[in-house]
């Protein structure tokens, strides 16, 4: 007979551990140290967990793993911007990188290993979807790309993306459990103001964000203000139409007040002619919007190239006073740019 395969104590919550402790005779603020040492200080061993008693610790590596998420491949760009490949405990695999800009250090995390959506331009659709992580994969993530802005930058995170591989919002009770754990004020602590979730558009989990995670910066991943277009961009789009992504987003506002980021990635002769520029203008006077234009990096096996038209682009949009940022691509050396990852370096 094989063993019982052992559960990861971090898929429980603060009161699930809580009355796990009074089980065995604990103290319920043995689950708090025990929280502490997960969560804050990102242990890996109960063994180092020197406020439990020797007696707890003994039950809890009887009964319990810690799974955590390794780093397997460490590589760094001419940018400064640094890619983790992390390995999970299944041998499954998914990236997260840090992205320096003066003392702004941002965390782009990874929500789910590959994708199931299948956009045309982007190389992690090309892996398939292989599973969604869990919260403490997420924040493994965290801690560790802010371990590295600490030793390289001398600097924390100041800013968490879930623009990794993955649709964030396919993987909705994860990502806002890692959220929730990583705004705790007693634990990361970091403003939700910092974290922005980007999603192609999934509409009912768009608006349930909105009462679950109000503060959190949204930005949609759009690519196209034409419906046609869109659907063979980001085929989920034939799912979740513009039509039904504007009321979605309509209610989203009216809920939270928030600005919503609007990700647009110019691809040459195919969304960047005038009329694509008249559509997403039209398209944006629903809601207030802030738009970040994306140059496209290059995707080995994709027939896309970047536009030639950025400048001219960017002026239609402002000359109908819409905020409009031109994101510099980084890590593009190294695979770590926008649509990039795909697990290509390998040991």
């Amino acid at each position: 007979m094989t063993n019982k395969k052992k559960k990861d104590i971090r898929s429980y919550d603060l009161p699930r551990l809580t009355d796990y402790f009074s089980t065995i005779g604990a103290k319920p603020f043995h689950a708090k140290q025990l929280y502490n040492w997960l969560w804050v200080k990102g242990c890996s061993s109960f063994d180092a967990m020197t406020n439990l008693s020797t007696e707890v610790r003994q039950i809890l590596n009887k009964q319990f793993s810690i799974e955590k998420a390794i780093p397997y491949q460490t590589v760094s760009s001419k940018d400064g911007t640094i890619k983790v490949q992390f390995r999970f405990h299944d041998e499954v695999m998914a990236e997260g990188v840090l992205i320096p800009s003066g003392k702004r250090m941002t965390a782009c995390i990874s929500s789910q290993a590959g994708c199931a959506l299948g956009c045309k331009f982007c190389a992690t659709g090309d892996l398939g979807f292989i599973r969604n992580l869990s919260n403490a994969e997420i924040i493994d993530q965290v801690h560790h790309l802010n371990a590295l802005a600490e030793k390289h930058y001398e600097h924390h995170l100041t800013n968490i993306v879930f623009m990794g591989m993955g649709e964030p919002l396919l993987n909705y009770d994860a990502v806002v459990e890692a959220v929730n754990i990583i705004t705790d004020p007693s634990i990361i602590g970091m403003s939700p103001k910092r974290i922005t979730i980007s999603t192609v558009g999934i509409t009912q989990a768009i608006e349930k964000l909105a009462d679950d995670l109000p503060t959190v910066k949204l930005a949609i991943s759009l690519h196209s203000a034409d419906n046609d277009l869109r659907n063979y961009l980001i085929p989920v789009n034939k799912k979740y139409d513009l039509h039904q992504l504007t009321e979605a987003l309509q209610r989203y506002h009216r809920k939270t007040g928030n600005r919503i980021s609007i990700e647009y990635l110019l691809l040459n002769n195919i969304n960047d002619t005038r009329n694509d520029a008249e559509l997403l203008t039209e398209w944006t006077k629903s809601f207030p919007v802030k738009i970040n234009l994306i140059p496209y990096n290059p995707v080995p096996g994709k027939n896309f190239t970047t536009s030639s038209n950025i400048d001219d682009f960017k002026s239609r949009l402002e000359n109908k006073n819409l905020v409009v940022n031109v994101r510099v691509s980084r890590g593009n050396d190294i695979n770590a740019a926008c649509g990039q990852l795909i697990n290509r370096n390998k040991k």
